[in-house]
């Protein structure tokens, strides 16, 4: 009794763990959230589109048609987030939309017509921005309040582990025989089910806590550099849609290899798990801004591979650089709007969203248009290098700008 007694841990001790534990057990239902509606939710489309463009003749104008209406949902849902006065509670909001996503995913393997494909996008669009801006503000908040937000990157990493999963389960599926529709009822079932466990591990907010007030607009001043920093996530969303939509269809346009389609596809998930470590650390390192322009032009060259390089080598370069920035850079956008608008942080994450959701209706549109017609992936691989190189100038101008020893002391005038 006496030894058992003596090996337990002190008081102090054992509700440090229990926190740790807490903190912890937040960014796993955060990543899981993710997973769920932007792992899945958003990004199985990319590995389903293929075997769906085939099953009902699919063009990619079409398919780009249907991209951009979830890209639509995407910047309306976003634009609500915004609104100073949304009624309930941050967690309600966050469940809700985990259900509306994969409700709105399983739909797409019940329907075959454009309309329905459309509409059913566009609401899962919508949801996709709930999840992301209700559960990254929930997590932050907590992890920052309990000086632990080394532990950001792990509900960032949700991303990541949804495509990899869903892009596997695609690829066993397709093996056995499976067809497209199976494969979005399928993946909705997966997405559903993480819906318990965000539940059960992401709270909801202090009950002395305002649920979703905002100050009024006359009263909010204007954030030195958020403007820019917007320009830049939209240009951002512009350049990197292209490959995010198209890659693993171009890949089946180049080799004919379903097993490289589902491999390139995996690649972008792996490599996007760990990213948001590693671009935290570069953060950390060298500054959110200057971090955020290296780590668009590194996706620019990802991006320009995919369409000049093609083939398994140029594919898979285009899946690592992919994969391995996308979800760095939505993370330092979001680090940069926080560190710039501490004030007004459910307002800046709605304009960086809004921002990235307008440039990714305007991407998949141009590049099924150009792929239709000059039967090329090439050209709109390079425009959204373009961009990704013009997003990157604007972030490292920026970063100089704020760094000047008349503005440094301030972020908002």
């Amino acid at each position: 009794m006496a030894h058992a007694m003596s090996s337990a841990p002190p008081p102090r001790l054992a509700v440090q763990h229990s926190l740790h534990l807490g903190n912890v057990s937040l960014a796993l239902g955060g990543m899981l959230g993710l997973a769920s509606a932007m792992g899945i939710g958003r990004f199985v489309y990319t590995p389903i589109l293929p075997a769906m463009a085939d099953g009902i003749g699919l063009t990619k104008s079409a398919a780009g048609l249907i991209a951009a209406a979830n890209f639509a949902g995407y910047f309306l849902g976003a634009l609500l987030t915004a609104l100073p006065r949304l009624p309930g509670s941050r967690r309600a909001w966050f469940l809700g939309a985990l259900f509306a996503g994969a409700a709105t995913t399983a739909g797409m393997g019940v329907f075959d017509s454009m309309p329905a494909f459309v509409v059913l996008r566009f609401v899962g669009g919508v949801a996709s921005a709930f999840v992301l801006v209700f559960a990254t503000a929930l997590v932050l908040d907590r992890l920052a309040a309990a000086g632990r937000t080394d532990l950001a990157p792990l509900h960032f990493a949700g991303v990541g582990v949804g495509i990899a999963v869903s892009g596997a389960v695609v690829d066993a599926l397709q093996a056995g025989g499976t067809g497209w529709r199976s494969l979005w009822i399928v993946t909705a079932a997966i997405s559903g089910m993480v819906i318990p466990l965000c539940a059960w591990l992401v709270p909801g907010d202090d009950p002395s806590r305002k649920p979703l007030s905002a100050a009024p607009l006359s009263h909010r001043k204007p954030v030195r550099g958020l403007g820019r920093l917007s320009v830049c996530h939209g240009l951002f969303g512009f350049g990197y849609v292209v490959t995010a939509t198209f890659l693993v269809a171009a890949v089946r346009g180049a080799t004919g290899g379903r097993s490289l389609e589902a491999a390139v596809w995996i690649v972008v998930g792996l490599a996007a798990i760990p990213s948001t470590a590693i671009w935290g650390r570069a953060g950390r390192r060298c500054g959110a801004l200057p971090a955020y322009g290296l780590a668009c032009l590194m996706e620019a060259a990802g991006v320009a591979a995919g369409g000049l390089w093609p083939g398994a080598a140029g594919a898979l370069l285009a899946a690592v650089l992919l994969g391995g920035t996308f979800m760095g850079i939505t993370a330092l956008g979001f680090v940069a709007a926080r560190a710039l608008a501490p004030e007004q942080q459910r307002r800046s994450f709605a304009l960086m969203t809004a921002a990235f959701g307008a440039g990714q209706i305007a991407g998949p549109i141009a590049a099924g248009w150009l792929i239709d017609r000059t039967h090329s992936f090439a050209l709109p691989s390079m425009i959204g290098a373009a961009a990704l190189v013009a997003g990157a100038a604007i972030a490292l101008q920026t970063a100089r700008q704020l760094a000047r020893p008349n503005l440094a002391s301030a972020a908002v005038q």
